[in-house]
C-alpha cells in the first residue's frame, strides 16, 4: 500500500528542525520557535502536545530520546541547539527546568544520538563531536575540519559522524579509524542500514549506501536539492528528506515513492517501529504518514492535503527551464509515469503547471503551479548578482533605506533573515519583511530554492562547504535587536508595513546565555540617498541596548554559585542577598519591560562599584556576564558613572579585566573574543550624542581603541567598533573637543578605513563619522589637519572600489567636497 497522510501535529510556530519517534505513541520534535514538544497518542488515536520543554529562548536544532531509568520512568528528552548546551527533560514527571545540562560544545548543537546503554553522542559547528557516558564528557572526537552535521551510533564503542567538510568518519571510542570520501558537498544525516552498514544523505542532493569497510554500496539519486535527513524502514528500506518539498522512499536503489509536502523544505524525517514516517517541515507542522490504510486521515482530509500540494509554487530551475510554447495541454495527463517522481509540466491557459507521477495511486498528482517558467528580462543587479527584485527598506523615517535583494524562486523567510542578518537588525521583524516581500512581488506564491542556499532556519548559509567557500558559514549568530519601524519598495508598489516595536527580545547564546553566541547589533547606519544634502550630518547615536534580563540574571547567578562551592574561590564570590546585585537586575528589569517601567530605585555610584570589583576579582573565563551587566548599565544608566573619578577607574578596569595589553594572535581565545565584543559594545553605549567627550576616561577610550589590530576582529566586534567612531561624531557635532583627542580620534578613524577590505557596514559607519566631523569642523570654519585630509582623501578613493555600493560612493563624494 502506498504511505498517505495519517495525522497533522500543529503546535510549532516555526520550523521543526528536527525529530525522534522511539515507539508508535511518542513523537519528540524540535524547532526553531525554541521548543521541543512531547507528542503523546490519545485513547482516541489522535497525537496531542502532552509537554512543551524551553531549553532556553534561541532554536532548537536536535533531539533525542533516552529511554526510560528509575528516576525516569518515560525515559528522557535531549535538545541541542544554538545555546550550545544539551539539555535533559525528564518525561514523567515533565519538569521546567533540565535534569541535565551537559557543558562543553562552543557553537550551536545540530545533531544528537544515543546508543542503547543511555549514552549520548553530539555534533557541533565547533567542528567537534562529543560522546557522554553517565552525562560526562567521555569522548572528544576531533578532525573534522568543519562542521558536524550528522552523528549515528553503531554500538557502544563505535560512531559515526559526517561533516561539511564532505568526510565521514567511523571513530572507535575517540580514535578515527575510517574515513569516507565520496560526497561533493556537506554532509547533513546518517542512517544505519542493517546487514549492509550505513546510509549519507549531503547537499550535494545524493543519498549513498556504504559499508562500514568503507565500500560504497550504490548511490541514490533523484532528489533535486539539498537532502536534509535520513531513516530507515523496519524492513530496511531508506527514508530521506529535503529541500524539494518532498520525502522519498527507496527500495534497494529505485524511489518506490515520493511524499510532497506543502512547505519549502522537509528538515526532518524519523519512523515510527509501526513503520509509520514523520516529517518535519519549515512550515512547523509535523505529519505522519502511514501504509496502513486503518490509519490513514479521512478522505476529506486527504483532499485538503492534495490541494495544499498543488497550491504550491515551484521554481522553474527545480522542474526544468523551458518555453511556454513547447509545453502541451491537460491532455498529455493521459500518459502514465514511467517511474514514481517523474514530474510533467503542462500548459493550462496561460499557468504552467508541475505534475508529479504518483505511482500508488497510478495517476498524476499536481505539486504546484511554475514560477518564471522563462526569464522575464526585470532582472536586477545588487553587489554582483542578478535579483529579480531589489527593495528599499526604510528602518528610520528620515534616514535612507536599504537594499532587499530578491527571487521569486527563494523562500521569502530565507530572503527576510538573510537580509536581517545582514544589516543586524532584530529577527523579530522577520514576519514583517516576508508580508512585504509577498506585497511587492504581487501575490506570487514563493517556492523552495534559493540561489544564494540561505537557510531559513540559521540564517546564514543552507552549509555550502567550506571547500569551495572557504570557512563555515553562520557562526555568527544574529541577536535580535529594535530594527525596522517601516518597510517599501522602490520600483515596485510602495506599502508600509505595521510599525515596529520598540525593543526585540533578544535570543541569548549559549549555556541559556553567552553573548559570544550572537552578534547582536543595532540597526545599521542607513546607506545614503542620491540627494547629498540628506546624507550629513547624522546625528542619532547607536546603542546596544538588547537584553533578556532573566537568562542574564541566571547566567551570573550560575557562575557565582560555581566559584562559590569551589573552596578555592569561594572568596571571589558576591552573597546572593548582596543588595546592590539585586538592585540593579531588579532596575534593569524595570527600564527593559516592555512598555518601559519607572524603575523603583535609582541606581547609586556605590552599586557601580560593587559590579567593578568583579571585573577585578572573577576568572576572564567567567567575566562575559559581568561585562555584559555594564553594556547594559551604561545603555540605561551612564550617569551613574558621573561621580569623580568612577568613570577613569571603570575603564582603567574594563580594559585590564578583557586582558588589551595581550598579545594579540589570531584566532582569539573564545572567552576573550567574547569579553572583547561586550567591552566594544559598552564602550559604543558609553559614548551617546549628548556624552561630553574630554577628561582622561575618553583618552582611555582611545588609547584602548588605538592598541586593536583592527584586523583580527570579526565582523561583529569590527561593527561594534566603528559604532563607537560613529557615536564619537555624534557627540563632537554638538560639542566639538579639544584639538588633541579630536586628532587622536583621527588617527583611528583613518587607521580603520585604511584597513577594512571586508565589511561594508563598518566602513560605511566610520565614513559616516569622518563626514561627521568633517561637517563640524566646516561649520566652526575650521580646516582638519592636511595631513590627515591627504590620507582621508586616500581612502575616499580608494572605499567605493572595494565596497561598489552606492551609500559608499555617495557618502565618499560628501565627504571629499567638504574637505
Amino acid at each position: 500500500m502506498p504511505y498517505k497522510l495519517s495525522a497533522t501535529l500543529t503546535a510549532h510556530s516555526s520550523d521543526v528542525r528536527a525529530l525522534s519517534t522511539p515507539r508508535n505513541d511518542l513523537v519528540l520534535s524540535a524547532s526553531r520557535d525554541t521548543t521541543a514538544i512531547s507528542w503523546q497518542k490519545s485513547e482516541n488515536g489522535q497525537f496531542l502536545p502532552s509537554t512543551v520543554f524551553r531549553p532556553g529562548s534561541r532554536y532548537v536544532n536536535s533531539v533525542a530520546y533516552l529511554p526510560p531509568t528509575s528516576d525516569a520512568p518515560k525515559g528522557y528528552v535531549v535538545t541541542g541547539g544554538q545555546e550550545t548546551v544539551i539539555n535533559v527533560f525528564s518525561l514523567d514527571p515533565p519538569k521546567e527546568e533540565p535534569t541535565f545540562s551537559l557543558l562543553g560544545h562552543t557553537e550551536n548543537v545540530c545533531t544528537l544520538d544515543v546508543t542503547p546503554g543511555g549514552s549520548i553522542i553530539s555534533g557541533s559547528w565547533d567542528r567537534t563531536a562529543k560522546v557522554w557516558i553517565n552525562f560526562q564528557l567521555a569522548y572528544d572526537l576531533k578532525g573534522h575540519q568543519q562542521s558536524v552535521w550528522a552523528v549515528k551510533v553503531v554500538d557502544e564503542e563505535q560512531f559515526l559522524t559526517g561533516s561539511a567538510d564532505k568526510t565521514i568518519k567511523l571513530w572507535q571510542k575517540h580514535k578515527a579509524v575510517q574515513t569516507f570520501k565520496g560526497h561533493q558537498d556537506a554532509v547533513r544525516d546518517l542512517a544505519l542500514i542493517p546487514d549492509i552498514g550505513f546510509a549519507s544523505c549531503s547537499n550535494d542532493s545524493e543519498v549513498r549506501v556504504w559499508t562500514l569497510g568503507g565500500d560504497l554500496v550504490y548511490s541514490l539519486s533523484g532528489h533535486t536539492s539539498f537532502v536534509y535527513s535520513l531513516s530507515v524502514l523496519p524492513d530496511g528500506d531508506i527514508v530521506s528528506a529535503g529541500e524539494d518539498r518532498s520525502v522519498r522512499i527507496w527500495q534497494g536503489d529505485e524511489c518506490s515513492q515520493v511524499i510532497v509536502h506543502p512547505a519549502i523544505s522537509v528538515w526532518a524525517v524519523s519512523v515510527m517501529p509501526n513503520g509509520d514516517i514523520v516529517s518535519g517541515c519549515s512550515d512547523g507542522v509535523v505529519r505522519i504518514f502511514s501504509a496502513s490504510k486503518d490509519r490513514w486521515a479521512s478522505e476529506q482530509d486527504l483532499k485538503e492535503y492534495d490541494a495544499q500540494v498543488a497550491s504550491q509554487a515551484l521554481p522553474s530551475h527545480q522542474v526544468g527551464d523551458v518555453k511556454k510554447s513547447d509545453l502541451p495541454g491537460p491532455e498529455a495527463l493521459s500518459t502514465p509515469g514511467k517511474k514514481p517522481g517523474d514530474v510533467k509540466m503542462i500548459k493550462r491557459g496561460d499557468v504552467v503547471e508541475a505534475h508529479q507521477w504518483d505511482s500508488g495511486n497510478h495517476q498524476w498528482q499536481k505539486i504546484g503551479d511554475v514560477v518564471d517558467a522563462v526569464g522575464s528580462g526585470r532582472k536586477q543587479l545588487y553587489e554582483g548578482k542578478e535579483y529579480d527584485y531589489v527593495f528599499d527598506v526604510d528602518i528610520q523615517d528620515g534616514v535612507p533605506p536599504l537594499k532587499l535583494p530578491y527571487n521569486v524562486t527563494e523562500n521569502p523567510y530565507a530572503a527576510a533573515q538573510r537580509f536581517l542578518q545582514a544589516n543586524e537588525i532584530s529577527t523579530s521583524y522577520i514576519d514583517q519583511v516576508v508580508q512585504f516581500i509577498e506585497k511587492n512581488t504581487a501575490g506570487v506564491k514563493l517556492g523552495s530554492g534559493s540561489e544564494d542556499y540561505v537557510d531559513p532556519f540559521t540564517g546564514a548559509s543552507r552549509y555550502r562547504s567550506a571547500g569551495s567557500g572557504g570557512g563555515r558559514s553562520g557562526e555568527e549568530y544574529a541577536d535580535p535587536f529594535t530594527g525596522a519601524s517601516r518597510y517599501k519598495s522602490t520600483g515596485q508598489t510602495n506599502t508600509s508595513a505595521p510599525p515596529a516595536p520598540s525593543y526585540g527580545d533578544p535570543f541569548t547564546g549559549a549555556s541559556r546565555y553567552n553573548p559570544s553566541g550572537t552578534a547582536a547589533a543595532p540597526p545599521a547606519v542607513p546607506p545614503a540617498p542620491s540627494a547629498v544634502s540628506s546624507i550629513l550630518p547624522v546625528t542619532k547615536a547607536l546603542n546596544f541596548k538588547q537584553a533578556n534580563i532573566s537568562a542574564m540574571q541566571g547566567k551570573f547567578s550560575q557562575f557565582n554559585d560555581a566559584l562559590k562551592g569551589d573552596s578555592s574561590t569561594s572568596s571571589l564570590a558576591i552573597p546572593p542577598e548582596s543588595p546592590a546585585i539585586n538592585k540593579i537586575f531588579a532596575y534593569l528589569s524595570q527600564v527593559t519591560a516592555s512598555p518601559p517601567q519607572r524603575p523603583s530605585k535609582p541606581l547609586t555610584s556605590g552599586d557601580v562599584e560593587v559590579v567593578i570589583q568583579l571585573l577585578e576579582r572573577w576568572p576572564s573565563s567567567q567575566l562575559f556576564p559581568v561585562f555584559d551587566l555594564f553594556r547594559l548599565l551604561t545603555g540605561f544608566s551612564l550617569e551613574t558613572f558621573n561621580a569623580p573619578g568612577l568613570k577613569e577607574k571603570f575603564f582603567e578596569t574594563l580594559f585590564k579585566a578583557a586582558e588589551w595589553t595581550a598579545p594579540w594572535s589570531s584566532p582569539l581565545p573564545k572567552a576573550r573574543e567574547t569579553n572583547i565584543l561586550l567591552v566594544l559594545r559598552t564602550l559604543a553605549n558609553a559614548v551617546q550624542e549628548d556624552t561630553k567627550l574630554g577628561g582622561s576616561w575618553f583618552d582611555q577610550i582611545l588609547e584602548g581603541l588605538g592598541q586593536i589590530p583592527y584586523t583580527l576582529l570579526n565582523k561583529t566586534q569590527r561593527v561594534a567598533f566603528a559604532t563607537i567612531l560613529f557615536n564619537v561624531s555624534c557627540s563632537i557635532l554638538r560639542a566639538p573637543v579639544d584639538k588633541a583627542l579630536e586628532s587622536k580620534y583621527l588617527i583611528v578613524v583613518l587607521g580603520l578605513l585604511a584597513s577594512e577590505t571586508t565589511d561594508s557596514e563598518a566602513a560605511y559607519r566610520t565614513l559616516v563619522a569622518l563626514g561627521n566631523v568633517a561637517y563640524a569642523a566646516k561649520k566652526a570654519g575650521r580646516q582638519l589637519l592636511g595631513t590627515q585630509i591627504r590620507e582621508a582623501n586616500q581612502c575616499l578613493g580608494t572605499l567605493p572600489n572595494i565596497f561598489p555600493e552606492d551609500r559608499i560612493k555617495n557618502i565618499s563624494s560628501v565627504i571629499a567636497a567638504l574637505f
